[in-house]
């Protein structure tokens, strides 16, 4: 690590500056990548963090989910700061740093900082000059059907259209790969645990449209004549392209828009508004979805039903948190439908499941004894549809204060799950429902209490999430987790999660289950719950039982039974 630093700070007097900033994101602003610079010069594995590399002091900030974990990962190296206390403009000055401007947007760089420090875009990303490139993906993008996505892309392409001309806007500048995916029915191998093409597509007021990507990932959708030759732009030539189109304004994505692919596009054009419209009507999921993903956690349900079990009857043999996490994917991969993990599994016992985003490794893979809890936090991708689901697990008798806290994040998760969304109507009003119980003992927990789930796409998804900062309005069709839960560093974490979607009834919206699988009824003080909080459990557990029941031998069954 202190090798890849010192190489890295060789670069600083050749450009003229004091630092250089290393995010998580790509080029794509990906969650997840596959050639990740912020691990290879840190160490640190969450999904979201910023380097800061100085000459003789190094900054990583992350999050409340990170903190620990980046502690235990890179604290030898890099000062740890969380974010949401110090961003890098309040404790870094008189300073000119460096960065690739494809890797940053224009609102990410005056958020994190300001005024207060000097900043020097470079071209040349200077981590890859000392890291090992990986060489791009190669496999080619391929097309959903219709009859699974609900609707042609062509019909997708009129809402945009509609869209652009209600705003009096000529092109949309569509730079999140997932908006195109779904914008054209495609999807691609680019990321690791999403099916997403990395890609970039410029849409007109009138159709037009133009897929900004290397032409070999693009020989299926030619061949089935869903795009054309003189459609496909190589990405070194789209500024010439942005540069020959007529009119005079774009809407872009000020989430996923690079400061490099901004100034190209204000060069020529004028930026209207920075809320690309596919980000919602992607968010409202249609009945092909919908049925879809209810097919989807059918099966995962059963395998994690299945694993809980296992896991439960254990005896005396003893395994780690890593076998519990490759047992889990081999029940998940008995079914057909099973592509592939829809992010890397949590499977935390003890300390380590007080680490919100834990990841077992080599080094910090424990056995998981009797006395401790386990948390695991885990999801597939299937023929077609995506799944997150969180369930804490004991295989003794918990202290009272353990089970009270554990009760309590259910009476949170259950309190979210039956609100009336006529009346809670946004994802942070629904935030405080699910705390309300944890804080009254002044408890509470460092993350938001749920994010909008993509269909066979990303596992976090916009615009919608339950958090204390998101107001956006819930909408039917939308789905979202439900994971409030609480973390005692260096002793347990707790956390249940469902994913729920918004339904309708006549006029009134409410959320339904798409998880399926039982909640521990082990760790659950019952004095705590009222009639109608254990009442939801029963029904829940009816539900789950009639859907799963035929997926399960005979002891299964029998033991699912003792939930109800």
């Amino acid at each position: 690590m202190k090798s890849k630093i010192n190489n890295l700070i060789k670069y600083f007097n050749k450009n003229n500056i004091d630092g250089y900033i290393v995010p998580k994101n790509d080029e794509y602003f990906s969650e997840q990548v596959y050639y990740d610079r912020l691990k290879s010069i840190s160490g640190f594995s969450g999904s979201a963090g910023l380097a800061i590399i100085l000459k003789k002091k190094n900054y990583l900030f992350v999050d409340g989910r990170y903190t620990i974990q980046a502690k235990k990962e890179c604290g030898k190296y890099f000062k740890i700061i969380e974010i949401h206390k110090f961003l890098p403009r309040k404790i870094l000055f008189n300073l000119k740093l460096g960065f690739d401007p494809k890797l940053f947007t224009s609102a990410s760089l005056n958020y994190f900082f300001g005024n207060n420090i000097k900043l020097k875009p470079i071209n040349k990303n200077l981590t890859d000059t000392i890291l090992k490139n990986k060489s791009p993906r190669k496999k080619p993008f391929y097309s959903i059907h219709q009859k699974i996505v609900g609707l042609s892309h062509k019909s997708k392409l009129t809402l945009i259209s509609n869209s652009l001309k209600k705003r009096k806007v000529d092109y949309l500048y569509v730079s999140a790969p997932e908006n195109v995916a779904w914008l054209l029915n495609i999807r691609g191998y680019d990321v690791p645990y999403s099916p997403i093409p990395n890609s970039r597509l410029i849409v007109s007021k009138n159709k037009k449209i133009f897929l900004i990507s290397e032409k070999h990932k693009v020989k299926k959708l030619l061949k089935e004549k869903k795009l054309f030759k003189k459609q496909i732009i190589e990405p070194n030539k789209s500024s010439e392209l942005i540069k020959k189109l007529k009119g005079k304004s774009f809407i872009v994505d000020g989430r996923t828009l690079s400061l490099f692919s901004e100034k190209i596009i204000l060069s020529k054009f004028k930026i209207k508004e920075r809320t690309d419209p596919c980000y919602f009507f992607k968010s409202l999921k249609n009945e092909n979805e919908i049925k879809n993903m209810r097919d989807s956690h059918i099966y995962d349900g059963a395998a994690l039903t299945k694993f809980i079990f296992w896991m439960k009857n254990l005896g005396n043999k003893k395994i780690s948190e890593i076998q519990a996490q490759n047992k889990l994917e081999k029940f998940r991969k008995k079914n057909k439908n099973y592509l592939f993990p829809s992010f890397n599994t949590i499977a935390g016992t003890g300390s380590n499941g007080a680490i919100v985003h834990y990841r077992a490794n080599a080094k910090t893979n424990k056995i998981i004894k009797k006395e401790h809890l386990f948390l695991c936090d885990s999801g597939g991708q299937y023929k077609y549809g995506t799944t997150d689901v969180t369930r804490t697990i004991c295989f003794s008798k918990q202290p009272n204060y353990i089970k009270n806290i554990f009760t309590k994040v259910l009476k949170g998760h259950i309190a979210v799950a039956t609100s009336n969304l006529n009346k809670i109507k946004t994802g942070n009003k629904l935030d405080r429902e699910a705390r309300k119980f944890l804080k009254k003992s002044g408890l509470d927990y460092s993350h938001g209490t749920g994010h909008g789930v993509g269909f066979f796409l990303n596992v976090h998804e916009g615009p919608q999430a339950i958090s204390k900062y998101n107001n956006i309005k819930l909408k039917k069709g939308m789905i979202l987790s439900n994971e409030p839960g609480y973390y005692k560093e260096g002793k347990f974490g707790i956390r249940i999660e469902n994913l729920v979607f918004v339904n309708q009834n006549k006029n009134n919206l409410f959320f339904e289950n798409l998880t399926l699988a039982p909640i521990e009824k082990d760790l659950i003080n019952f004095k705590l719950l009222n009639k109608f909080e254990k009442d939801y459990l029963f029904k829940y557990h009816l539900i789950v039982y009639s859907k799963l029941s035929k997926f399960l031998n005979k002891n299964e069954k029998k033991w699912l039974l003792s939930f109800l």
